[in-house]
């Protein structure tokens, strides 16, 4: 239950208490809100997550400026998509969303801190080198999986403002747990099985959208 409120999976949290016939603990309202985020920053929709947050508390973004110049600088990475994702040539106007919005939010956020230059200048370069042409490193800004690790760290930020712990104390047992099952594994326990389920009774997964009560 800790882990489905925790991560915004509000109708799995009503179907895992139903079943354990247990009242649910947290505001099915305010879970929905973080669901809304969530879902906007997987749709690529960074604009409408920001509006969202400050809608919520102004101060997550005010008080987090590492994570504000995240969602800025995912943005850009989505109107920079939008140009690699053209057919044909682009022309030289498909440029200007991409570098009015550099211009404007992230360069003067930019010398404030190393790393957000650097993750500036990072992203700039996949406008000079054609997509064919990226490294690995410039390759990952491009990866959807950005977007989940964002959308993770939105989510973690919200609950600490609403006085929450920020990650489910599940995924530390998780951690724990495969922490010695690889010690025992590096033993080379000859009674280690070869694969071990959580026995959760569902399944916990960072990188899916869903989880399944089984």
């Amino acid at each position: 239950m800790d882990y489905l409120i925790n991560e915004g999976y509000p109708d799995a949290a009503k179907n895992f208490a139903k079943e354990a016939s247990i009242v649910p603990s947290a505001d099915g309202e305010a879970i929905q809100e973080r669901v809304d985020i969530r879902n906007a920053i997987h749709n690529g929709d960074m604009q409408l997550a920001i509006e969202r947050i400050n809608e919520l508390n102004p101060r997550i973004l005010d008080n987090d400026p590492t994570l504000h110049f995240q969602l800025l600088r995912l943005q850009l990475i989505e109107l920079i998509r939008e140009i690699v994702n053209a057919s044909g040539p682009p022309s030289p106007a498909a440029f200007t969303p991409a570098l009015e919005f550099a211009t404007s939010q992230l360069a003067p956020r930019a010398p404030t801190s190393p790393a957000f230059l650097q993750d500036l200048e990072r992203t700039m370069a996949l406008l000079i080198f054609p997509s064919d042409k990226l490294t690995p490193q410039l390759k990952q800004l491009l990866d959807l999986s950005l977007r989940q690790t964002v959308a993770s760290q939105v989510n973690e930020a919200i609950l600490s403002s609403q006085g929450q712990r920020r990650e489910a104390r599940i995924r530390n047992l998780v951690r724990l747990r495969a922490w010695a099952e690889q010690r025992a594994r590096e033993t080379k326990s000859p009674e280690l099985p070869e694969k071990i389920s959580l026995g959760l009774g569902f399944q916990l997964d960072d990188s899916a959208d869903s989880v399944m009560i089984t």
